[in-house]
């Protein structure tokens, strides 16, 4: 059996342990073989970011027509996106080759709290690049920047949201329910079979750096090796929840670390 091609098109972390870095490490971790496309320089490490840097439209177009013309992608994982040239030079290579699973990180509020986009990258990620994508996996403060609305404080507020976040374009919404409290960390998905929530305990770590690059990676890594949707997603969760639970061991930096995306190997 083939191995199944992964792209990630994303931004870089100089700590390792979210942007591409993450989406790097989850792929190959879930066994994918993974292939990079990168969209900006940023500056950051466990304690914050620092410095975002776009990467021109010719070197980003440049990345995609060499990964697209020579290898056949199975899933493509998208992160960081900033600006609109790059989503729709993004989205103007996937609708050419049509990639069978895209999977959108709409990444636009970091770990630390920082804003990582402007007006125009959120125009971007809501506009442009949702509609391309099968599957969204918002955290809820990035839900609430995406409906303009306030950030859910309970189950029942973040459930509110998924009409909203459904009807962007996108066939399969994972809203992400971390920043809630409670023993469990509960996620909420629609896909077009309907809602389901998935439950897992709440891990008690400040490792949390790159975590949503990291579920959004393993998702799209797991969708050409299921039938629905909502299996590969509930996999990709217990790798998650199994890297946060051995995050610890790393010991890597003097803010929140990164998770353990090698858990099973080391």
């Amino acid at each position: 059996m083939r191995a199944t091609r992964f792209l990630c098109i994303a931004g870089t972390d100089p700590s390792g342990g979210a942007g591409q870095s993450a989406d790097l490490k989850t792929a190959s971790a879930l066994g994918a073989y993974a292939t990079s496309v990168l969209t900006a320089v940023v500056a950051q490490n466990t304690c914050g970011v620092r410095s975002v840097l776009p990467l021109p439209e010719n070197v980003i177009r440049a990345q995609l027509d060499a990964v697209f013309e020579d290898i056949d992608i199975d899933c493509v994982k998208i992160g960081m996106v900033s600006d609109l040239t790059t989503a729709r030079l993004i989205r103007e290579f996937i609708e050419r080759y049509r990639p069978a699973h895209v999977v959108l990180d709409p990444v636009m509020v970091a770990k630390s709290g920082d804003m990582l986009v402007d007006r125009e990258g959120f125009h971007a990620v809501r506009d442009v690049l949702i509609p391309i994508a099968d599957v969204i996996t918002p955290n809820l403060p990035e839900a609430a920047v995406l409906l303009e609305s306030d950030i859910p404080a309970s189950h029942e507020e973040m459930a509110a949201l998924l009409p909203g976040l459904s009807v962007l374009g996108a066939d399969t919404v994972v809203l992400k329910g971390g920043y809630l409290h409670g023993e469990t960390s509960n996620d909420l998905v629609h896909t077009p079979q309907g809602n389901h929530w998935l439950e897992a305990p709440r891990i008690e770590t400040r490792a949390l750096h790159g975590s949503g690059c990291t579920l959004a990676s393993a998702i799209a890594a797991l969708l050409p090796r299921h039938d629905t949707p909502i299996e590969a997603i509930r996999q990709a969760k217990t790798y998650m929840t199994q890297a946060l639970t051995a995050a610890e061991r790393l010991d890597i930096g003097k803010g929140q670390g990164p998770v353990h995306h090698f858990h099973a190997w080391w």
